[in-house]
């Protein structure tokens, strides 16, 4: 099964669009983000991609009043990430009733983290973030680059128990220029659990192109908010 996932990015309380993931180039800032949630799930998203950008910069969650309201008012899954540096962090959010919390940071700082969530809550809940910049994975952030590729820590966290890899393409994050879509389908080969794809996509056919990668779902942002195409056309590719 392949999914189409709208992103809904959180800033200050509002939802925007970034450049490379980078404070202050908001492409688009709105208001309120339950009425763009309600959008999304108006034109039939099954999957919601809620990320607290506060929390995955400073380490601090300052959206989670909006992310609880979001996950109460719609009844569609949840994929919850930014700022989770804790099992408490964790099993809060999973307790709320988000079905899968996202790992970055922590993961890489304390890869028994997903172990233990993996044990307690079920691997299917877990899902660990590997965003990628000229091949090395980073964290905090986007701020510090380690020395691993995507494909080894993936591997790493498939033993450790992430039930799925969320892998962002930094070089194309935000650009609204199109996918590579070569370190996606080299990291969908290495490993048995599934991949989401993030960044870069533009137009409809970058949804196509991932999808052939072997990636099981894609997040897709930039490209709905300023409207280069509508949530209904890309769900489509959805099978």
């Amino acid at each position: 099964m392949f999914r189409v996932i709208p992103a809904i990015d959180l800033k200050n309380k509002k939802c925007v669009s970034l450049v490379q993931g980078i404070p202050g180039t908001e492409r688009v800032s709105l208001d309120d983000p339950l009425a763009v949630a309600a959008q999304w799930v108006n034109e039939g998203a099954s999957v919601l991609h809620l990320i607290d950008l506060d929390g995955a910069i400073e380490g601090e969650r300052l959206n989670g009043s909006i992310i609880e309201a979001i996950v109460k008012k719609f009844k569609v899954e949840m994929q919850v990430g930014g700022g989770i540096r804790s099992k408490d962090d964790a099993a809060r959010l999973l307790a709320l009733g988000v079905d899968r919390v996202i790992l970055g940071t922590a993961a890489i700082n304390n890869p028994a983290l997903v172990t233990e969530l993996a044990s307690e809550f079920g691997s299917e809940r877990i899902i660990v973030a590997l965003d990628s910049k000229n091949g090395k994975v980073t964290t905090h952030g986007w701020a510090k680059q380690s020395i691993f590729t995507a494909v080894e820590l993936g591997r790493k966290f498939e033993e450790l128990g992430a039930g799925s890899i969320l892998f962002t393409d930094i070089n194309t994050e935000g650009l609204l220029k199109g996918v590579n879509p070569e370190p996606t389908k080299e990291l969908a080969a290495a490993l048995n659990i599934p991949v989401i794809a993030s960044g870069g996509i533009t137009t409809l056919s970058d949804i196509g192109i991932i999808k052939k990668t072997g990636a099981k779902g894609v997040v897709v942002g930039a490209a709905l908010y300023v409207g280069n195409f509508t949530l209904r056309e890309a769900l489509a590719f959805e099978d």
